[in-house]
């Protein structure tokens, strides 16, 4: 094909006024090897249109199964978001139900079951009951114990770090390096920056 008419025939392309037997005609020339030098875009633009041919057209009734499967979609969404609801107004209704019968089971007075009608035995009675009541208490004082001690042995050893640390930093000014010591309150750990 001559450059003239190759000129001619692809301003009308990209004017839009091709008809269908030129746009053949330039598919036909530029899907050949022998391509004028300059025109390798517009190869490789027409050698595109040429595989595009090959693509399959989608079914008659594909744009009508989008709009369905959008259309289900958005319907799921509905019956979720109404569920959620119900979920919510249930568990409300649920709550609100709970609280009323604990208040009638818990708070609602009650007769005392156990009443001494003589003083002594009553003064008795209570005395047996603090005492239990301290006896556990000092059960449980010491159970503790190996805990408190746990805690004086971590006491015991942050100091000897911090002596050991002291040594070090110590030791470092006297060989002329400079010791910087950030100490960090809530975290009780220290570090030694070596500048």
């Amino acid at each position: 094909m001559e450059e003239n008419k190759l000129k001619e025939l692809l301003d009308k392309y990209y004017d839009g006024v091709t008809s269908s037997e030129e746009e053949l005609e330039l598919k036909t020339y530029f899907s050949g090897n022998n391509v004028l030098p300059g025109y390798e875009a517009e190869k490789e633009i027409f050698s595109y249109y040429s595989g595009m041919e090959k693509i399959i057209v989608p079914f008659a009734d594909f744009e009508m199964r989008i709009i369905k499967s959008v259309d289900d979609l958005e319907r799921i969404k509905l019956i979720n978001n109404k569920r959620k609801r119900y979920i919510t107004l249930f568990s409300v209704a649920a709550t609100i139900l709970i609280m009323i019968g604990s208040w009638f089971f818990f708070l609602r007075e009650r007769e005392p079951a156990d009443t001494f009608s003589d003083p002594s035995l009553a003064y008795a009675e209570t005395m047996k009951i603090l005492t239990n009541v301290s006896v556990k208490i000092n059960m449980g004082k010491e159970a503790l114990k190996p805990v408190f001690n746990l805690t004086g042995t971590a006491r015991q050893g942050m100091r000897s770090v911090d002596r050991s640390l002291t040594a070090f930093s110590d030791g470092l000014r006297k060989a002329g390096l400079t010791v910087s010591l950030d100490v960090t309150e809530n975290k009780q750990n220290k570090e030694a920056i070596i500048k």
